[in-house]
């Protein structure tokens, strides 16, 4: 293979997008909380001075949504006026409905169950129809792409340092961006790093660069990857005061790359902030990083990307497709029988093994769902290695 640069990013979690991802993350977690048979689809919209909640929402419970909003936009560092974006004082609108009658249909009564199977976890139908995918490689402990994997690490050193009060001048919004040069398809070097963070505006850009350097891009950056060829951008505009939902508006699902593999994998195109877990473009999603990252853990290859299919309102996946771009101990199509045998891929099956009727995807909102180790997520264990093996006879 050719030498070859790859490029991700990641954004903070006072971002305007991820803003938006989390507010409907929390109105899903807090109804949740009392009601985990609840269908849920929620999203957000923010711009200066106006957070928009709407969507698709059956539950039995009730939840304050705009006082939901306003806590997380506080948490997230939003709590003053003077910054044009302020949980306490913006206004809050909710546009909610229920879910179609016709998509529940599907979703509480599978077509396996209307066709008399009796099976346990045939009786939940997938959300909609759509494409999920999975992916592991060996290039960091997490089994994540090194590219994304640094880029979230400096994007949450930033949010750090920032609560912290260790750099003050610190504001929410913020973008890392990290290109890796391969060799052979092995990382060797990092080629570039930029990092541009939101400040306060009496902050000189020298002070902003020596101190983003020195406590974010040095303590994240491996040693060995930085040489005298990296090139280093901080803040390259040379300015960085209005930020957040003031200087761009905020949607919920726009960071899915981000969410995901930063780019290094394919993604189905489904969001996932705001959707409970009987959708799959989430759920699925999740589960397939569980099997690709266990094909990867058990040795069987170096690298793995798992494709789910589903058909709305029916329980079992069209198809699953395994590519190990040539890295697997034996043929795509072995591991994929493997794969098919140890886990189960209909959506009630995932739910109960993944632990996903409970809430905690508000934390899942910022700094990727894939790759979370520091959060304990069922998805990102390697507890089916064996049981891969042992099917392969190996």
């Amino acid at each position: 293979m050719a030498k070859r640069f790859f490029t991700s990013e990641s954004v903070t979690e006072g971002h305007p997008d991820k803003v938006c991802d989390q507010i409907a993350d929390a109105v899903l977690d807090a109804i949740l909380e009392q009601d985990t048979t609840a269908h849920v689809a929620c999203e957000c919209i923010a711009t200066t001075g106006l957070v928009l909640v709407m969507g698709e929402i059956s539950t039995s419970c009730y939840v304050d949504i705009p006082r939901i909003a306003r806590q997380v936009i506080r948490e997230i560092g939003y709590d003053n006026a003077a910054q044009k974006f302020d949980g306490n004082t913006c206004a809050v609108l909710t546009a909610i409905d229920e879910q179609s009658p016709d998509i529940a249909m599907g979703v509480n009564q599978a077509l396996e169950t209307r066709e008399s199977s009796g099976a346990e976890y045939d009786r939940t139908g997938a959300g909609d129809q759509g494409i999920m995918f999975g992916y592991a490689c060996d290039e960091t402990p997490e089994l994540m792409p090194l590219p994304i994997s640094l880029a979230h690490k400096m994007a949450k050193r930033l949010a750090e340092l920032r609560k912290s009060g260790q750099l003050p001048y610190l504001r929410p919004d913020g973008k890392t961006q990290v290109t890796v040069e391969y060799d052979d398809g092995t990382p060797v070097r990092v080629d570039t790093v930029v990092v541009s963070t939101q400040h306060s505006e009496e902050i000189a850009l020298e002070l902003i660069h020596e101190d983003i350097v020195k406590h974010v891009i040095l303590p994240v950056i491996p040693e060995a990857l930085i040489d005298d060829d990296t090139k280093i951008f901080v803040n390259p505009t040379g300015r960085f005061v209005v930020g957040g939902p003031q200087g761009d508006s905020g949607l919920t699902g726009r960071k899915l790359i981000v969410d995901t593999y930063g780019g290094y994998a394919r993604h189905g195109g489904g969001a996932f902030s705001g959707k409970d877990p009987t959708k799959v473009d989430r759920s699925a999603s999740y589960m397939a990083r569980y099997a690709a990252k266990n094909v990867v853990a058990a040795g069987l290859a170096k690298q793995c990307e798992l494709q789910l299919a589903y058909a709305i309102g029916v329980a079992h996946p069209v198809s699953i497709l395994i590519d190990t771009n040539r890295t697997g101990v034996l043929p795509d199509e072995q591991l994929a029988a493997a794969v098919s045998a140890v886990f189960d891929f209909r959506p009630a099956a995932i739910i109960d093994y993944l632990n996903l009727a409970k809430p905690i995807y508000r934390n899942l909102a910022s700094y990727g769902h894939i790759g979370r180790e520091d959060l304990g997520v069922a998805w990102e264990k390697t507890d089916k290695t064996q049981e891969l093996r042992d099917y392969l006879g190996l």
